[in-house]
């Protein structure tokens, strides 16, 4: 683990660089499937404020965003984003982890999260790490595969 790298809550000083990274992550896929994704259009500012927004910085700069929203009976990784620069570096996986560590912390047995069709490298990452489809729909107007996986210490019997 690189020791200039921390996860923290975002603050509102973050929301531009944040919406940056997120921004820079994501624009690789409008040609894909045609129009902004979701998470390109988000309000940052409201995530940050309600405590769902974190980073994970490098030396201070922010590299990673994640956005954890608690529901009744999951927790929704609803956003997991690595500048394009600083992808290859293990931070997907080190949020992957700590989504998984919040949520068991928080108290939940199962974590869930949706992403488009045609992200096709992002899905075959969330089944590398042990996420499931449950279910495909149109929704908000995305083509979204639903997925989910039990929190860390949840045994499947």
């Amino acid at each position: 683990m690189n020791s200039l790298t921390e996860i923290r809550l975002a603050v509102a000083a973050d929301q531009p660089a944040l919406k940056q990274v997120v921004c820079d992550a994501y624009t690789k896929y409008i040609p894909r499937i045609g129009k902004p994704p979701g998470p390109m259009l988000d309000d940052y500012a409201r995530r940050i404020a309600d405590r769902q927004a974190w980073v994970l910085t490098e030396a201070g700069a922010i590299a990673a965003v994640l956005v954890l929203v608690p529901e009744p009976d999951h927790l929704l990784l609803d956003n997991i984003a690595v500048a394009p620069d600083r992808q290859r570096r293990g931070y997907g996986r080190r949020l992957l982890a700590f989504a998984d560590a919040e949520a068991a912390r928080r108290g939940y047995t199962e974590l869930r999260l949706y992403t488009h069709e045609e992200m096709h490298e992002n899905l075959a990452i969330y089944r590398a790490h042990g996420w499931q489809e449950y279910a495909r729909a149109s929704e908000a107007g995305y083509d979204r595969v639903f997925m989910r996986k039990l929190a860390v210490g949840v045994r499947s019997d």
